[in-house]
């Protein structure tokens, strides 16, 4: 390592104990930033000072955040994310359909605005994209994270992310829909004057495997005054299906389709 005047390393850990950044620091005195870390890091160890990673966790520091935001973020989470959380590899992903670009913007942009500290990365995929943002903190705001698939065990709002859904159903439904969902056209045919003709009509679709998840999204369907059926496949009632006039209008005045 090389060898550097004591005054200098005084005056860059004074700088460090004020607040600055190890990048500004180093930017500042033209000394390198792992130099800066490691007198740093040294410091902390004559002090008897445990380090601890800063961050901006709001469960964790109490502090407000994007309620709207995170109630878009809880239903991409609950659709189509998950967390990994393991010694050094720590990090939410929610996977795009490459097909819809302004689905990606808005994934990565929910993330940075509930946590703008993480870092976020976009890793392209066959037919999609992998949304990342990289903290250890994603469990403490996405408490259902859990071993195995979210279908196999039960999943249950906290009390706090209740109250955000209920604040803001529509970002929830929204996030849902844009994870799990579609916006489609149907079609049937009538007999009008004897003659049969085709008819087309909007459908919102939203397909989960899981019993709960399903609940949570009609649930607040019926609280947003949205009819829905159960359409089952298989013999299995993983499909709700909105296909009443004006229940789709409701949905494509707060929905809309992906894009």
């Amino acid at each position: 390592m090389e060898q550097h005047n004591p005054s200098t390393r005084d005056e860059a850990l004074a700088l460090l104990r004020s607040g600055a950044t190890n990048r500004a620091v180093a930017e500042l005195l033209n000394v390198p930033r792992g130099t800066i870390g490691w007198w740093l890091h040294e410091d902390r160890k004559q002090r008897g000072v445990r380090y601890e990673q800063p961050t901006d966790c709001p469960v964790c520091i109490g502090r407000d955040f994007d309620r709207v935001a995170y109630a878009y973020l809880l239903g991409l989470y609950l659709g189509d994310g998950h967390i990994i959380s393991k010694p050094k590899q720590h990090h939410l992903s929610v996977f795009c359909g490459d097909a819809w670009p302004g689905l990606i913007d808005e994934a990565e942009s929910a993330m940075r605005r509930v946590l703008p500290a993480p870092r976020t990365s976009r890793r392209h995929r066959n037919g999609c994209v992998e949304v990342k943002s990289h903290t250890k903190h994603w469990p403490c705001l996405f408490p259902q994270h859990g071993p195995g698939k979210k279908h196999e065990r039960p999943i249950i709002l906290a009390d706090w992310q209740q109250e955000i859904v209920d604040a803001h159903p529509w970002d929830f439904i929204r996030g849902l829909i844009h994870s799990d969902g579609c916006r489609n056209m149907n079609w049937t045919t009538r007999v009008i004057g004897g003659v049969r003709k085709r008819y087309e009509y909007p459908r919102y679709y939203f397909t989960n495997v899981s019993d709960d998840i399903r609940q949570l999204y009609t649930d607040t369907l019926d609280r947003l005054g949205v009819e829905w059926t159960h359409c089952t496949r298989a013999g299995k009632a993983y499909n709700i299906s909105v296909a009443r006039r004006a229940s789709v209008a409701l949905m494509d005045a707060h929905v809309g389709p992906k894009y």
